[in-house]
């Protein structure tokens, strides 16, 4: 293994974000979290299968802004309108 220094391997950490997602894909089905558990596992392919594109450096970077982008619109919109108030008690 050559790892030279200043040299980033994002497509690794892309395959690492994989396993997390998928570790947590698990975990909601394990938890009857249907819904989620389908969610996370359709992130774990995109992160996987980008992975394996062997993009440039700054193309992965505007991936994951990208991706960024979409999850806090997503999750702003979810907790705006949808999430039912005091849910928790």
């Amino acid at each position: 293994m050559d790892i030279k220094e200043g040299v980033v391997h994002l497509d690794r950490m892309y395959r690492v974000l994989g396993f997390w997602t998928g570790v947590m894909a698990v975990m909601f089905y394990l938890g009857d979290m249907k819904e989620t558990a389908l969610l996370f596992l359709a992130q774990t392919g995109f992160f996987v299968l980008v992975s394996y594109l062997k993009l440039s450096e700054r193309m992965y970077m505007y991936i994951f802004g990208v991706y960024l982008t979409i999850f806090f619109a997503g999750f702003t919109y979810y907790t705006t309108f949808m999430l039912t108030p005091g849910f928790g008690e």
